[in-house]
């Protein structure tokens, strides 16, 4: 039971056909009120969720669901960083406090958790596709009266697989699709592109603008006239556009219908203008102007990336609450990668950077503001990110390529074939890596040391502290690496004092961390600290534990790896990543490759998708955390370990 207290024309809706049969088009102003007022009270309170993108399609939700017989008309929402509104009006406004909580319901659409989200994302750029696919079986279906809207933003319109959709949707002339595209100039970050200075155009085009209402008057009622004013209809609008922008229309270029830009603020003049468009068939799209973190004050006039996730904030000042630690703390890995990048290309005039629209996201915002024609924010494109490094990297420059982990997977064949085949010196900072939290599913960087260490030419390395993340960053941009993944977690390090001397590290060596007789504990990455929590767990127990931090997954550290298997007949490998043919699975091949042939347990992410929560939570329910390890460890050598009181030894 919620304890916020909804409007009293919200706390009617619980779903959407009480919109459509309990109030009038003249409500919908109240209701968007209400609907953006209940957002910012439970945002506000319980922090660790989206905000902007939402309170920007306040208006656009309510007039969708108004107008749309949601769930039989099919809308899809591409990303979904704008679906709170979506979510309170579609039956989960009484568990919208728990959103994005462990057990609680997704900060993203997510077809297991309700009929009317039809497709689930998390990643950009897909809806368009989707909801064509829906259209194309309606149409073979014989559901000839059947509705599908995609929503897209105008930044994740920058990706290829929107054009994609709206290549194949054109040719698709008789498929009931509707595009809309919610455009605020933003994603995360500001857009970049020729496709925003086009939308720029449009929107700021004063002559086309006087003259749009007239056009959309003429095209909104052609079923009045019939087929030859229909066409006359449509080559006046195709030719107003185009003289008065004095360019061709993109989109109608493709063989959409496109209306507007109409106020996407005005929910009764959204309302009759998505009336209108139901009647017009074929694929069409309706540009609509939208602010993100509209409706409150404090998001409209502030910074929109500070305000796209604010965590805790009074509403009544906007102030955004800031947790002060007691004493100082580690940074996080992104601004290690930040402060460092620009470090290196200081000393070495070949660095570049590169990120696919996540500029604060990975902190290379940091050497785009020291050397902007040295960093590169190219929109939401990681294929071309991919691929522009490339590039680069044939001309002999070092491109730091800082894309997050899952978004990489959408680069795939770019990191195979346009950089691992030619061997090119492309360093991939792979952010996020391993379980994230609150995003869940769609943004756990699982998969990035299976889907790495495949690869003919790759180095795949992981840094156990800021410190190491320093030294593979330098190392990487020394001579001619090839291609060189560094993977690091979200969040905070381990070490205060962190900008130490840069120090060669060999490719493919590991370190001993500590020593020991009983058995041996592997890991990659930052979960090395876990193990080292979970010695100092252990430590009255009179358990000699031999550590050792691998570093790299490829090429592993063969020397290192026979000192133990040679040692030890009890190993646990310890990871944050996928355990099918992840580090462990690595480890496993050594030694059998060797003909070693020690018990190995392997402790890292299972083989199922895993939902949202914290990330001490999900390290918890994966079984790799420091307590994890000490049970694994009880369970190999048939003990029963006596824990320290207190671990503030843990390193």
């Amino acid at each position: 039971m919620s304890i916020y207290k909804a409007g009293p024309f919200l706390e009617q809706i619980n779903i959407p056909s009480d919109l459509r049969e309990k109030f009038k088009i003249d409500d919908l102003d109240k209701i968007s009120n209400e609907l953006r007022q209940y957002i910012i009270d439970v945002i506000s309170e319980i922090g660790n969720s989206h905000f902007g993108a939402s309170l920007g399609v306040v208006e656009l939700t309510v007039a969708l669901h108004y107008v749309f017989n949601t769930p039989e008309d099919q809308l899809v929402w591409d990303v979904g960083h704008q679906a709170y509104g979506h979510k309170i009006l579609t039956g989960r406004r009484e568990q919208f406090h728990t959103n994005r909580l462990k057990d609680g319901i997704s900060g993203f659409p997510k077809r297991s958790e309700s009929e009317y989200d039809t497709f689930g994302v998390g990643h950009s750029s897909t809806s368009i596709s989707a909801a064509l696919g829906m259209a194309v079986a309606s149409r073979y279906k014989g559901e000839k009266n059947k509705q599908h809207i995609a929503v897209i933003g105008d930044g994740a319109m920058t990706a290829g697989l929107a054009f994609e959709g709206m290549n194949h949707a054109g040719f698709e002339k008789d498929a009931n699709l509707l595009v809309i595209l919610n455009d605020n100039c933003m994603s995360i970050d500001p857009n970049v592109g020729a496709l925003k200075e086009y939308l720029t155009d449009i929107t700021t085009s004063h002559t086309y603008n006087k003259v749009k209402d007239e056009v959309w008057n003429l095209l909104g009622k052609i079923s009045k006239f019939g087929p030859d004013a229909q066409t006359i209809a449509s080559k006046v609008s195709t030719a107003l556009k185009g003289s008065l922008l004095k360019q061709s229309n993109l989109f109608e270029s493709l063989n959409f219908r496109y209306f507007g830009p109409v106020d996407g603020h005005d929910a009764i003049g959204l309302a009759r203008v998505l009336e209108d468009l139901k009647d017009i068939p074929g694929p069409k799209i309706l540009h609509c102007l939208t602010k993100k973190g509209a409706g409150y004050k404090f998001s409209e006039e502030g910074d929109p990336t500070k305000w796209h996730a604010p965590g805790v904030f009074n509403k009544e000042t906007g102030e955004i609450v800031k947790i002060i630690p007691k004493s100082p703390q580690a940074p996080k890995y992104q601004d290690v990668f930040g402060y460092t990048i620009v470090e290196l290309a200081e000393k070495n005039s070949k660095v570049m950077g590169v990120t696919p629209a996540m500029p604060s996201g990975s902190s290379l915002n940091i050497m785009m503001k020291a050397m902007p024609n040295r960093a590169f924010d190219v929109g939401i494109a990681e294929q071309h990110a991919v691929t522009f490094s490339a590039g680069l990297a044939t001309q002999g420059l070092v491109p730091f390529c800082n894309i997050y982990s899952s978004f990489m997977q959408r680069a795939y064949d770019q990191v195979l074939h346009d950089v691992a085949l030619q061997n090119l010196n492309v360093v991939f900072c792979l952010d996020r890596g391993g379980l994230v939290g609150a995003d869940g599913a769609t943004h756990h960087g699982a998969y990035d040391l299976a889907y790495m260490r495949c690869i003919p030419n790759m180095v795949v390395s992981a840094p156990m502290n800021e410190e190491e993340l320093r030294n593979l960053m330098f190392t990487a941009q020394l001579e001619n690496k090839g291609p060189f993944s560094i993977r690091y977690p979200r969040g905070n390090g381990v070490m205060t004092d962190w900008k130490t001397p840069f120090k060669e590290i060999k490719v493919g060596t590991g370190r001993k961390v500590c020593s020991g007789e009983d058995i041996a504990i592997l890991s990659i990455g930052h979960p090395g600290n876990f193990a080292q929590e979970a010695i100092a767990l252990m430590k009255e127990s009179g358990i000699s534990i031999a550590h050792y931090d691998l570093r790299f997954v490829k090429p592993l550290d063969a020397v290192l790896l026979h000192e133990v298997f040679t040692k030890f007949k009890k190993v646990i490998t310890v990871e944050d990543g996928c355990l099918m043919g992840g580090f462990g699975s690595a480890i496993i091949e050594f030694m059998v490759d060797q003909k070693y042939n020690s018990e190995i347990v392997r402790l890292g992410i299972p083989d199922e998708y895993i939902h949202h929560g914290t990330q001490e939570e999900l390290w918890k329910d994966c079984g790799f955390d420091s307590k994890a390890i000490v049970k694994a460890v009880e369970k190999m050598l048939s003990i029963k370990v006596v824990e320290k009181k207190s671990t503030k030894e843990a390193v």
